[in-house]
């Protein structure tokens, strides 16, 4: 096994074919001026749980960070199998005056306490107001305090969300996506094993 160090080979394709798979924040924010954006992020994932906090990172300056950094909203919505098309199609370089929502014709709805939409036909959604950033490199670690959730009903199972109604898709390395995984059930021991 040989040993690649990062100035040695593009380390952007190692990283995302070894840290597998990652869910997608399906981004939807407004522009200062109005205008809606809505982009996947695969590096993506729970930073605080009280208060509860998401993260994403935006890899170079793009339209989703912009908008964030001038409205300080946001909202996620869970990227499923049925939608993984327009999920894709929805990470195009569309001009930024363009609404990729509207463009590929997906339904959005209200949120209840921001002002970026969530998509209508995602079983779930996180509204979120930014609560840092921190600059990395030629990326931007987004991190966003989640105000309200929604989930409907027929994604909950005792009144959690349950993996295989929301059927979320990944993303894997190179150009693989991954469809939901196979599940199984471990509870956390209680003390260390004897």
């Amino acid at each position: 096994m040989p040993l690649i160090r990062p100035d040695e080979q593009d380390p952007y394709h190692l990283l995302t074919s070894i840290v597998v798979p990652r869910p997608i924040a399906w981004v939807s924010t407004v522009s200062a001026d109005g205008v809606g954006n809505l982009a996947p992020h695969s590096f993506f994932s729970v930073a605080c749980a009280h208060p509860p906090i998401v993260s994403f990172t935006s890899v170079g300056a793009k339209d989703t960070l912009a908008n964030v950094l001038a409205t300080g909203e946001f909202t996620v919505s869970v990227a499923t199998e049925a939608l993984h098309e327009q999920v894709n199609a929805s990470s195009a370089p569309y001009a930024r005056d363009v609404d990729e929502a509207v463009a590929l014709g997906l339904e959005t709805t209200p949120s209840g306490l921001v002002a970026p939409p969530r998509v209508a036909a995602s079983p779930a959604a996180l509204e979120c107001r930014l609560h840092s950033t921190t600059e990395l490199g030629d990326s931007t670690l987004v991190l966003g305090e989640v105000v309200a959730f929604w989930v409907d009903d027929d994604a909950l199972v005792d009144g959690l969300p349950d993996i295989d109604r929301l059927r979320p898709v990944s993303r894997l390395g190179r150009n693989q996506w991954g469809r939901p995984p196979e599940v199984f059930a471990l509870d956390r021991p209680a003390r260390p094993p004897a």
